[in-house]
């Protein structure tokens, strides 16, 4: 097992918190004004689609198939909407990131909902994995923050003895690009009862302890390698989780493929198409993603079209 260190408000240069989440250690910002300003951007949103429940209880009074649609449709409402990709840049320039060199994809808003409500779908409750599973570049770093108070019992859940520690998993059946023509649209939020998508997960079994669950505020950032095996922690608190993510990439890095080892992952394809400048929101340069194609790019669609399919999948 890696020696995890968890830093928390480390004000350093972003090249060396960079490197150090490419070790495998965490980081945790207190609420920022941006941070904060996202939150409430987010919460305006939540509120208005759920007319006047409290979002997280709602699911106590609601048909699980009514919950479900109003989901598929406040997600991708909230991925496109260009309010959310003005707060990303805002906490990047609070936080010391570059933003003519810092790529992310669009900001996922996720939702773990209690006592096995729903948990499939587009509330997908996440089993341990990697996101390099998922055709993540090595120098993927994900931030990840609640929208609502959350507690232990409804958390992300980090386990640091597999940093160092292969696991045999199904990532050599996982294409990218299939899975964006074949797994991706309004078809993801009728998943209701059972998931029967290809998601990439362990093929032996695994022990999830130690594990380290962070607790912030709203509002409140976490920052780790797409290479962490992390999952949602099975929600028993009797309330549904909201969150914010989204995947973050900086350029230099990208060229000279630095990163997180990559340990146990083989599906193909990449998600490097995905990642937009944050200065401008210009696409990642073609010369750049070169580096990361692998053949399969005729095996599906290279990007997600939202236009063509309003919805998110994910929790």
């Amino acid at each position: 097992m890696t020696n995890n260190t968890v830093y928390y408000d480390k004000h350093i240069s972003d090249d060396e918190r960079r490197k150090r989440l490419y070790d495998g250690q965490l980081f945790v910002y207190s609420p920022t004004k941006s941070s904060l300003a996202f939150i409430d951007f987010s919460k305006s949103m939540i509120e208005d689609a759920f007319g006047g429940r409290d979002p997280r209880t709602a699911q106590a009074d609601m048909p699980v198939e009514e919950y479900a649609d109003l989901l598929g449709k406040l997600k991708p409402a909230f991925i496109h909407h260009p309010e959310s990709k003005r707060h990303i840049r805002a906490m990047f320039e609070e936080l010391g990131s570059d933003i003519d060199k810092s790529y992310f994809d669009v900001p996922r808003m996720r939702t773990s909902t209690s006592d096995g409500y729903l948990t499939t779908g587009i509330a997908y409750a996440w089993h341990a994995h990697r996101d390099t599973w998922y055709s993540a570049p090595a120098c993927q770093i994900n931030w990840w923050m609640p929208i609502y108070e959350i507690e232990a019992n409804n958390a992300l859940a980090f386990h640091p003895r597999y940093w160092n520690q292969p696991v045999k998993n199904s990532s050599s059946g996982y294409n990218y690009y299939t899975w964006n023509k074949l797994h991706r649209g309004a078809s993801v939020a009728k998943l209701t009862k059972a998931d029967p998508r290809p998601l990439p997960k362990a093929t032996e079994p695994m022990d999830l302890d130690p594990q380290i669950r962070i607790i912030c505020p709203p509002g409140g950032i976490i920052m780790f390698s797409g290479a962490q095996m992390h999952s949602s922690v099975p929600n028993t608190s009797g309330v549904t989780r909201f969150s914010i993510d989204f995947r973050v990439v900086h350029l230099d890095d990208a060229v000279r493929k630095l990163g997180a080892p990559n340990i146990d992952s083989e599906c193909t394809g990449t998600v490097m198409r995905d990642f937009i400048r944050a200065s401008d929101l210009a696409p990642m340069p073609q010369d750049v993603i070169a580096l990361y194609d692998d053949g399969t790019e005729g095996e599906g669609d290279l990007v997600y079209r939202p236009e063509a399919a309003q919805t998110s999948s994910g929790a």
